[in-house]
């Protein structure tokens, strides 16, 4: 017994994908309907780099079975900035651009820094308190990717579980690791697929990660992960988990999460 987890990759329009993931002929205008019965959820990442309409957000709805769930990220002129605590006008401007259009099928936001961004502690902190906890009476819940070591920081954590945001746990070969429960859900994104490996990660590596997916979502604290504070903390209660397999071979992504979502049964 858990909390419920969601498996699946990052955007639904991918050349690759065609005569790959979705079948021959399957036009473009039904790629998401069909991602979205083969996957339980899409991390959204056009929204990083631009506003999209309310009708597109309300069209995206309408398109996917109840259960499944979508993750937006957040504009880059939220994150990438000198100062975040300058970072309001941003923020808002993103929220009311329409997510809020997906009402239970809203899944975390999640705000992806800089590789060059280091931790200030003063200065996040203030971007934090910017974070609302809802929008147009939707509920949110917000991620944070810091992808700099100097966020390798009990004070991070403590910042982070102190207002109820996740640390995206990362396995990457070049971004830290930080496997810290800070949240009533888990944020993670797999992001070493292989070309060589008809499934992105080999049985092993799929059976190791469905096993830590079950366990995050049973409430525990994984061992053989890594933490930056009290690994211990925040154990104990069942949470949702947001697994996206992501960036590396893209290719392999859709046939990676199928074969998560067949092993979590």
């Amino acid at each position: 017994m858990g909390g419920a987890i969601h498996v699946g990759v990052g955007g639904w329009t991918y050349e690759p994908w065609r005569d790959n993931f979705y079948p021959k002929g399957l036009t473009q205008s039904r790629e998401l309907d069909y991602a979205s019965r083969k996957l339980t959820a899409i991390e959204i990442n056009g929204t990083y780099y631009g506003t999209q309409k309310r009708e597109s957000w309300r069209k995206w709805t309408a398109a996917v079975p109840d259960g499944f769930c979508f993750t937006a990220k957040a504009s880059r002129y939220c994150t990438n900035r000198r100062v975040l605590a300058e970072a309001g006008e941003s923020i808002a401007k993103f929220l009311g651009q329409g997510l809020a259009e997906l009402g239970p099928k809203l899944g975390p936001i999640l705000w992806q820094f800089a590789p060059t961004k280091v931790f200030d502690r003063d200065d996040f902190a203030r971007f934090l308190d910017l974070l609302p906890s809802e929008q147009e009476q939707v509920p949110l819940r917000h991620a944070l990717e810091v992808r700099h070591p100097s966020f390798v920081d009990a004070a991070f954590v403590d910042q982070a579980r102190e207002r109820g945001c996740a640390i995206v746990f990362a396995d990457h070969p070049d971004y830290p690791e930080i496997a810290d429960l800070t949240a009533p859900f888990v944020y993670a994104r797999l992001q070493k697929t292989v070309a060589e490996e008809a499934t992105g990660y080999s049985p092993d590596r799929l059976d190791h990660w469905a096993a830590v997916a079950r366990a995050w979502a049973g409430g525990a604290a994984p061992e053989g992960l890594s933490y930056a504070g009290d690994g211990a903390a925040g154990v104990g209660a069942q949470r949702d988990v947001y697994l996206f397999v992501i960036s590396g071979a893209k290719e392999r992504n859709p046939a990676a999460a199928m074969a998560l979502i067949e092993r979590l049964g």
